[in-house]
């Protein structure tokens, strides 16, 4: 599976992977329990953490084509 900017972050947590968590905290994004991690978008969450979303999701996919 890969990451994209039009996951919801519920989905990206739902992937059960510490790692993806991990890197979504390492950039300030920390609401996983949050209302709107249930209805909001990885992009959306990027923009809203000024966060570049593009980058996440390099980062993420990269990872996991190392597994």
């Amino acid at each position: 599976m890969t990451v994209s900017k039009d996951m919801m972050i519920s989905q990206i947590v739902q992937m059960g992977d510490a790692e993806l968590i991990k890197i979504l905290m390492n950039v300030g994004m920390h609401c996983f329990g949050c209302p709107s991690a249930q209805m909001e978008t990885l992009g959306q969450a990027c923009a809203a953490h000024e966060v570049n979303a593009d980058a996440i999701v390099e980062q993420m996919n990269n990872y996991l084509a190392t597994k």
